[in-house]
C-alpha cells in the first residue's frame, strides 16, 4: 500500500512538472519565456515549446491588430476655435522584446502611451489648421496628417500605429448655428459675387452681339440701297434709250399715261375724267 501510495504521489508530481515545462503557443500571440523575471526568450511561432519548471515561466502578448478607443476631447484650431476630436487607433505590437522592457508588458501601459502620443500628434494637426479648413478637409487628408506627425516615434516601445482614425470631429453644441450661419453668409457671397460675374459676361455678350447686329443690318441696308439705285438707274437708262428712239417713244407714253390713270383712280370713285386735249383721251378718241 505505501508502494502504491509513493507510486502515485511521484506520478501525479511528474505530470505536474510535465505540465509545468510546456507551453503552447497560438497563432494569435507572443509568448516571453522569463528566468527569475527577465526575458530569455521570445516565441512568434504557433507550437508547442518546452521551459524548465519552477525556475522559467510564460507570458502572454497579443499578435493580433489591436483597437484602442481615445476619449473625446477638445482641441483649438489655428484662429483659437475650439472643436471635439473622437478618434481611434489600431496599432500592434511589432518586437514583444522591447515591448517587454519599455511598457512591463502591459497593453494598458501601451495605451496610455498611444493616448498621450496621438492626442499630441491630433492637437499639432488641428492647432495647424483654421476652422473652415478643418470642417472642409474632415477626410483622409487630416489621417495622414496625423500619421506623418507621429512618424516613429512608437518604434521604440516595440509598438506601431497602423492607423488613427476620426469618428468625429465638430464644433461643440453651442457654437454650430453660429458657425454654420457665417459658413452660409460665406456662401451666399460668394453665389452673389459668381452671380454678379455672370451678369457682367452676359452683358458683354449681348454688346458683343447687339453690335455685330447693327453692323449686319447697316450693311444690308446699305447693299438694299445700292442694288435700288442701281435698279433706278438702269430704269432710267432703259427709259433714256425708249424715248430716244422714235418708235418706241409713243408706246412708252401710252404706258406712261395708263400708270397714271391707274394711279389716278383711287377709293369707290372710279371715274376718270379727262379733258379732250390729253394724252389719254386722245388715245380713246382714236386721234
Amino acid at each position: 500500500m505505501k508502494k502504491k501510495i509513493g507510486f502515485s504521489i511521484i506520478l501525479i508530481f511528474a505530470i505536474i512538472l510535465l505540465f509545468s515545462s510546456i507551453i503552447i503557443t497560438n497563432e494569435n500571440e507572443y509568448k516571453l519565456v522569463r528566468e527569475f523575471g527577465k526575458v530569455q526568450n521570445v516565441i512568434d511561432k504557433p507550437g508547442i515549446s518546452l521551459i524548465v519548471p519552477f525556475i522559467q515561466t510564460a507570458d502572454t502578448l497579443p499578435k493580433e491588430i489591436l483597437l484602442y478607443d481615445l476619449a473625446p476631447s477638445d482641441v483649438i484650431t489655428m484662429d483659437k476655435k475650439t472643436m471635439i476630436s473622437d478618434s481611434y487607433v489600431l496599432w500592434r505590437i511589432t518586437d514583444p522584446l522591447k515591448f517587454a522592457q519599455s511598457l512591463n508588458s502591459s497593453v494598458t501601459n501601451a495605451e496610455n502611451r498611444i493616448d498621450t502620443v496621438v492626442y499630441n500628434a491630433l492637437k499639432n494637426v488641428i492647432s495647424s489648421n483654421s476652422q473652415t479648413e478643418i470642417i472642409n478637409e474632415r477626410d483622409d487628408k487630416i489621417a495622414e496628417a496625423i500619421m506623418e506627425n507621429l512618424g516613429n516615434s512608437m518604434d521604440q516601445y516595440g509598438l506601431t500605429i497602423l492607423a488613427v482614425e476620426t469618428k468625429r470631429l465638430d464644433l461643440p453644441a453651442d457654437n454650430k448655428s453660429s458657425v454654420y450661419q457665417r459658413m452660409i453668409s460665406e456662401r451666399d457671397k460668394i453665389a452673389a459675387t459668381y452671380i454678379a460675374e455672370g451678369n457682367s459676361e452676359a452683358q458683354v455678350i449681348k454688346n458683343t452681339t447687339d453690335k455685330e447686329i447693327s453692323i449686319s443690318l447697316s450693311t444690308a441696308k446699305a447693299e438694299a440701297e445700292r442694288i435700288i439705285a442701281e435698279g433706278e438707274a438702269e430704269y432710267m437708262k432703259i427709259l433714256a434709250e425708249a424715248y430716244a428712239d422714235n418708235s418706241r417713244t409713243e408706246f412708252y407714253s401710252f404706258v406712261r399715261s395708263l400708270d397714271a390713270a391707274k394711279s389716278s383712280l383711287q377709293g369707290n370713285n372710279k371715274t376718270l375724267i379727262l379733258p379732250a386735249d390729253s394724252p389719254i383721251s386722245q388715245i380713246f378718241l382714236g386721234k
